[in-house]
């Protein structure tokens, strides 16, 4: 039987370098599940865009071959592509922030999408089938608003909806989910399976989180530096892998800390029924109290818009609380005492600033040769080079530009360091190399460390205290083990049950 996609030795290049994707071979049957996992910078976009036909112009495929439906596609010119893409390939992008057109109605945009795909002039029954079918409640309301005035679930629910619309054969997904919390996560797999499977739609899956794989697909290949280093049955790859990479991805995987219960000990940050109000009398935060003693860390875990940002950005000063206090050795938190590490390096790093200057912006004792030595000794400690220093933010991958995030954040050497999401956009391996590191600067320097995250899997392999919002109010906390082990608020249970691929991620070890 001839299947829906093959590819046979295919290559891209960028350029005269070395090849983006390199002899890649792989097969998507019908009605089949088949994920395309590794870490950035393994080729797995690149190839996702090839087999769309939306590779840039400073890319070119340089061999191999793809066949889709029995007739080969990787020489069809753009007016070919656009015969394929919408009615028998359909592609959804990572980021629905910046594929969807931030000046149109969501009305617009998939009575676009559905011309494409054939429907001269789509009606309003179409235009809220067309939501209804990826799970939206109120397809009309929906389809007079703007791409802002939606959550981030909802946005990529329609770019879902704008895909399907054509009832594709097959559905190219990149990283469809990495933004967004866990429960929401689920919420969009189950529909991406749910319609290929009413459909018979074709999924490819990119993904670097191996327990997407491994709850969703019915095969899996794993990719590095541009080549399909294994490929097989999901269960037999993730469960018995013989590729020496694949073992690496499995092995960095967070796993929960080991050891006794912590021990109280002597609070450095006290959060005592911390509120904040937005104009218009929207409640963000309301009653917060928590307390992280020296030198510990606690995990604030939660989805998104349950107020953990709002408490972070209050903590370090960014943010004036309505009421409620906030204090550090039981005083007010002085500047300096307490730095940020935010979720997006790239958008919190000056781009036009050298990776030296940017460390040692927070720095202001010292002549210019001591705060040269103090950014060098940064840089050791986040295990980068001293040539760093004369890069710029642009110059760097994710997990340089953290690192860097990291660095600037301990030169003034405070006493607590709040990390907002930090490794939520990294992939399995830069993640661990991130939380190993994280776990090696605290035994170091002594500070205490407030993560935030909607990955409860993160949070318990890095921090010993646990404490959970919802609503803006923090509804469990203790050790994390405990939480973990025994959750008494169901919202912590429904957040347990929805980490993708629980068996590898919190039981594997």
């Amino acid at each position: 039987m001839t299947p829906l996609l093959a590819v046979r030795g295919l290559t891209v290049r960028y350029g005269r370098g070395r090849p983006a994707v390199d002899g890649a071979d792989l097969t998507v049957e019908a009605g089949q599940i088949v994920a395309v996992v590794g870490e950035s910078g393994s080729g797995k976009s690149t190839l996702a865009h090839a087999l769309a036909g939306l590779l840039p112009d400073t890319a070119r495929v340089t061999g191999g071959a793809i066949t889709f439906g029995g007739d080969r596609v990787d020489g069809l010119r753009e007016r070919g592509w656009r015969r394929l893409r919408g009615r028998r390939i359909a592609f959804v992008p990572q980021d629905p922030g910046t594929a969807l057109n931030p000046l149109m109605t969501v009305r617009a945009q998939l009575a676009e999408a559905l011309r494409l795909t054939g429907t001269p002039r789509p009606g309003e029954g179409a235009l809220e089938d067309a939501l209804g079918r990826v799970g939206i409640p109120d397809p009309a309301e929906v389809l007079g608003r703007h791409p802002h005035q939606l959550s981030g679930g909802f946005r990529q629910r329609v770019l879902l909806g704008m895909a399907l619309a054509g009832r594709p054969a097959l559905l190219i997904a990149d990283e469809p989910t990495s933004a967004l919390d866990t429960t929401v996560q689920k919420t969009v797999l189950d529909l991406i399976q749910k319609v290929a499977a009413r459909d018979g739609t074709s999924i490819l899956l990119i993904t670097h989180d191996l327990g997407v794989a491994a709850d969703r697909a019915d095969r899996v290949a794993v990719m590095t530096e541009g080549r399909v280093v294994e490929e097989g049955p999901a269960e037999r790859v993730l469960g018995s892998p013989a590729a020496a990479y694949t073992r690496l991805l499995l092995d960095s995987a967070p796993r929960p800390l080991t050891g006794p219960a912590p021990v109280a000990g002597d609070p450095l940050l006290a959060v005592r029924d911390l509120r904040k109000v937005y104009p218009g009398g929207r409640v963000a935060v309301e009653g917060a109290s928590f307390a992280l003693d020296r030198a510990g860390t606690l995990g604030l875990v939660g989805a998104s818009g349950s107020g953990k940002s709002t408490v972070a950005r209050m903590i370090t000063g960014l943010l004036e609380p309505t009421g409620g206090s906030v204090l550090l050795d039981g005083v007010p938190v002085r500047a300096g005492r307490v730095q940020f590490v935010t979720q997006n390096p790239y958008a919190s790093l000056d781009p036009l600033m050298s990776v030296g200057r940017i460390i040692a912006e927070p720095l202001r004792a010292g002549t210019q040769a001591q705060r040269r030595e103090r950014v060098r000794r940064m840089l050791e400690d986040v295990a980068l080079p001293p040539e760093v220093a004369r890069r710029r933010p642009s110059a760097l991958s994710g997990g340089q530009r953290q690192r860097v995030a990291i660095a600037r954040a301990l030169a003034p050497s405070p006493d607590l360091i709040v990390l907002d999401e930090p490794v939520s956009a990294l992939d399995a391996v830069t993640q661990a190399q991130i939380l190993a590191l994280l776990r090696r600067l605290q035994d170091k320097h002594g500070m205490a460390c407030l993560l935030i995250s909607h990955d409860l899997a993160v949070v318990a392999a890095a921090a010993a205290r646990l404490a959970v919002m919802r609503d803006g109010r923090i509804i469990e906390s203790g050790p994390t083990a405990d939480v973990l082990a025994a959750p008494e608020a169901p919202f912590t249970r429904e957040l347990l049950a929805a980490i993708p691929g629980g068996v590898i991620r919190l039981r594997r070890g």
